[in-house]
């Protein structure tokens, strides 16, 4: 089965709403629009109005939709679902105006419980909302599953440098036919993407989130010293990673999270097939093949581990040994 199609759309609709989280982002020191989740990350009206626009662009009855926000606290602040209602028609000019209901049902698509064979979307519409507070990275990620399995893969990654001179990338990927890069603007033709070809794990350079409470820094140390990797961490908000990975700019990924912890399948999706389209490999820390298939929540060991594939298993060794 052919993806083009579905994925052509999705570039697309996380262009449009790429461009309209950064016009959110540039106004967030001045106004107020957060409220703070149950996981202690803030919600911006970006994650509200990014879910909103993608879901609704998305929906012509074919899909389901797994995403990270709901409506519910939404509902309970009327000048914040006037706020996010308005930044999401700002961005859809000559459409017909989505009223405040609609902005809320469109958002509640997300919150199928998935582990079955339909196509579905997964979506976290601002991955990294602390790095997109910091002004810095953030991904709007958004993965395709059928029959359980990632199909295909866009990361809107609108802070990101493209090259020497533009700012701005989407990644995407789809099974089967390889991982690429263009500008968020869509001024540039599509590149094509591959890991980086380093073969001595101890001149890598490993990354990690910029959170300690996302993920151990003292493990991921341990890991590095192990294989005697001497470069300091990338450390770098969001799926942003996944893509920095795939086009090279590091060589390996860890994720260590509090025990106990259990992944959302949107932190990891589309991130995971660009780096395997691109060359990759991604399992959980024991060398596992990471499993979208069981709903919303992943069952993977040991964290999350992603490398240019050429000393995947020399890294999975060396994380066992730090477990």
């Amino acid at each position: 089965m052919s993806y083009e199609d579905f994925l052509q759309r999705a570039i697309s609709v996380v262009r449009v709403a790429s461009s309209m989280s950064k016009t959110v982002q540039k106004r967030f020191r001045q106004e107020t629009g957060t409220l703070s989740k149950m996981d202690t990350s803030p919600v911006t009206v970006a994650d509200f109005a990014v879910q909103a626009l993608i879901l609704s662009e998305l929906d012509d009855g074919t899909f389901k939709f797994i995403a990270e926000e709901t409506s519910a606290q939404l509902k309970e602040n009327s000048e914040l679902l006037k706020d996010v209602t308005d930044t999401v028609n700002s961005a859809l000019p000559g459409r017909p105006a989505l009223s405040e209901n609609q902005i809320c049902g469109a958002i509640d698509l997300g919150s199928y419980a998935g582990g079955d064979s339909l196509l579905t979307w997964v979506l976290d519409p601002v991955d990294g909302t602390k790095g997109f507070m910091r002004m810095e990275q953030y991904c709007i990620a958004l993965g395709l599953l059928d029959r359980g399995k990632v199909v295909l893969g866009v990361l809107g990654c609108p802070n990101l440098p493209f090259d020497a001179d533009e700012t701005g990338c989407i990644f995407y990927a789809q099974s089967g036919s390889g991982a690429f890069c263009v500008s968020v603007d869509g001024t540039h033709t599509p590149r094509q993407i591959k890991v980086s070809a380093r073969e001595d794990v101890s001149t890598c350079r490993f990354m990690e989130s910029v959170e300690s409470a996302h993920s151990s820094f003292e493990q991921s140390a341990k890991v590095a010293s192990i294989l005697g990797v001497k470069e300091p961490p990338l450390r770098m908000d969001s799926q942003c990673k996944y893509g920095a990975l795939a086009r090279g700019d590091g060589q390996i990924y860890m994720r260590f999270p509090r025990a106990g912890y259990e992944e959302n399948i949107w932190d990891h999706a589309a991130g995971s097939i660009v780096i395997e389209e691109a060359g990759g490999t991604v399992t959980d820390g024991i060398g596992h093949p990471l499993d979208f298939g069981l709903g919303r929540k992943m069952k993977n060991e040991g964290g999350i581990v992603a490398t240019n594939g050429v000393f995947h298993e020399a890294v999975i060794c060396a994380v066992k040994e730090v477990l």
